[in-house]
Formats: C-alpha cells, structure tokens, sequence
C-alpha cells in the first residue's frame, strides 16, 4: 500500500499536497516522487542522456574536423603531383626502379667471406665503467 501524506488547511479540511484545487495530481509532482522513490530517474538518467548525446555530439564536430582535413590533405597531394609531373624523373619519380639483379645468397657469402676474414683477429680489452680512462 502507498501512504499517503495529508496536510490540513486552515478551514480543517484534508487536503493531499500533491493534489490541486480539483483534486488531479499535479505532473510536476509525480515527477518529483518518482525522483525520490527511483534515484535512477532523478541520477541515472540525465548521467547516461548527457554521456550518450555529448558522444554524438562530440562525433558531429569531429567528422567536420576530420573532412577539412581530407580537404587539405587532396590539396597537398594535388600540389605534390603537379611538382612532380613538372620535375625531370616525370610524374612517377624514384617510384619506378629498374630491374634490379636478383639477388644470390651463395653469391653474397662469398663477397662477404673475401671482404671479412674471420680468422685474422685482435684481442681488445674494453675498460670498465670502474676503471675509468
């Protein structure tokens, strides 16, 4: 059962303070109850509207951000072709390498072994951090 709260008014008539001269509660009332009996409605629910509106929100200011700078990034590129359409190497550059040799791994052990021989070696001590220079 809910309790009622009843209030008496100088003539000594009772009257619920919720109600009003007709006898119809008032909605700013039921809203207020439901604030103090359901502690969602009057925390839970402005918390997760303000966190879910400002997200979008926040994602409606950012794609504007973001398409400017879509924006400027073509004129750069745009800028960059035209420069390199107008160099020397033409509009490809140092993109396009010629065919380069394929490369021999025994081929390449052998260049190194004859550029390093491993058995002629020095012995060096490495100084401590202790000892100083």
């Amino acid at each position: 059962m809910e309790s009622e709260v009843v209030s008496v008014v100088k003539g000594g008539a009772e009257r619920n303070p919720t109600s009003t001269a007709n006898g119809h509660t008032s909605k700013t009332a039921n809203y207020k109850r439901w604030g103090r009996t359901n502690p969602f409605v009057r925390f839970g629910l402005p918390l997760i509207s303000l966190t879910i509106f400002g997200a979008v929100g926040l994602a409606h200011l950012q794609q504007g951000r973001k398409d400017m700078e879509e924006v400027r990034e073509d004129r750069e590129w745009e800028a960059i072709e035209r420069t390199k359409a107008l160099s020397r190497e033409g509009p490809l550059g140092n993109f396009v390498r010629p065919k380069s040799r394929k490369i021999n791994l025994e081929d390449e052990l052998k260049d190194l072994q004859q550029k390093i021989d491993i058995n002629k070696f020095e012995y060096k001590k490495i100084p401590r951090p202790s000892e100083g220079e």
